[in-house]
């Protein structure tokens, strides 16, 4: 048997984080402008571009094995695949996207049940629509094919439903958010029968793994120094670590190396502190992974 798995890479938005994350975790995915089936330096793997918003109907098809989506789409679809991670990482930020419902600044709509039988305008129909059966309102929800916002400003639609991660266009818009409808992160969903073969699996779960590590060590730094013995104990107490700090003898001396992991944030703040307690040779190396 063949051991080859079908990745679906999202197209899109999220297409460069995705290749940048992969190149972090180990594989060097090459994309053309020409092809929609990148290269990927793993004999194991075959990569599609796939948009994110179709990526749950193909892996629940079988047609890819294993793909990356924001949790929205999958939930828009309602598609049948497992859940196997979530990523949380996205073309902005670090933000969970939000989709939330929006109405005019100066709307009297203070939550979902004052939309009953307004139209609402969305590119996520489906979860919408579902969204306001479950509490029994009755709407009418209508696709949007872009620049949502502006529907609402102009009057064509009492509300939008739509996806952000700070806010600030919805503002700027003089648009108020009502309420949080669904949080969305990217997540890697499995095609069930890829999911139940051992081989295809296990190969999921080494992606996921390292995927996942290279994500924890984002804004993550090593630091390292040497430092009289005597001060071991005032120096541990400032460092920030995973769980506690790596401490050897440095060979025929009283002085050690201390090493740790922390966010690059907190070096700037205890360097200083490190050198007045004596640490020497102090040096910061950046992290890929953390597993």
């Amino acid at each position: 048997m063949e051991k080859l798995l079908k990745l679906g890479i999202p197209k899109g938005s999220l297409e460069d984080a995705t290749v940048e994350l992969f190149k972090k975790a180990g594989w060097k995915i090459s994309i053309s402008s020409r092809s929609y089936f990148p290269g990927v330096d793993d004999d194991e793997m075959k990569c599609s571009l796939i948009r994110p918003q179709e990526m749950g109907k193909y892996v629940e098809r079988g047609t890819i094995d294993v793909g990356i989506a924001g949790r929205d789409w999958i939930r828009e679809n309602d598609s049948d695949v497992v859940e196997v991670c979530d990523m949380v990482y996205s073309k902005v930020s670090r933000r969970p996207a939000r989709w939330v419902l929006v109405v005019n600044g100066d709307s009297k709509v203070k939550g979902p049940e004052d939309l009953h039988g307004a139209t609402i305008s969305t590119e996520l129909v489906g979860f919408t629509k579902r969204y306001f059966a479950e509490r029994n309102i009755p709407v009418n929800v209508e696709f949007s094919w872009g620049a949502t916002e502006a529907k609402v400003v102009e009057g064509l639609c009492d509300a939008i439903v739509e996806v952000t991660e700070t806010g600030s266009t919805i503002k700027a818009n003089g648009l108020r958010i009502v309420c949080e409808l669904m949080e969305s992160v990217p997540v890697m969903v499995a095609n069930k029968a890829a999911w139940d073969n051992p081989w295809k699996r296990e190969k999921i779960q080494q992606i996921a793994t390292l995927l996942q590590s290279a994500l924890r060590a984002e804004g993550m730094v090593g630091l390292k120094m040497n430092a009289p013995g005597n001060k071991v104990a005032a120096i541990t107490e400032i460092i920030p670590s995973l769980n506690r700090p790596t401490i050897s003898n440095l060979y025929n001396s009283d002085w050690v190396s201390i090493e740790s992991i922390m966010p690059e944030k907190e070096v700037r703040r205890i360097v200083p502190e490190l050198i007045k307690l004596g640490a020497e040779g102090i040096v910061e190396y950046s992290l890929n992974k953390i597993i």
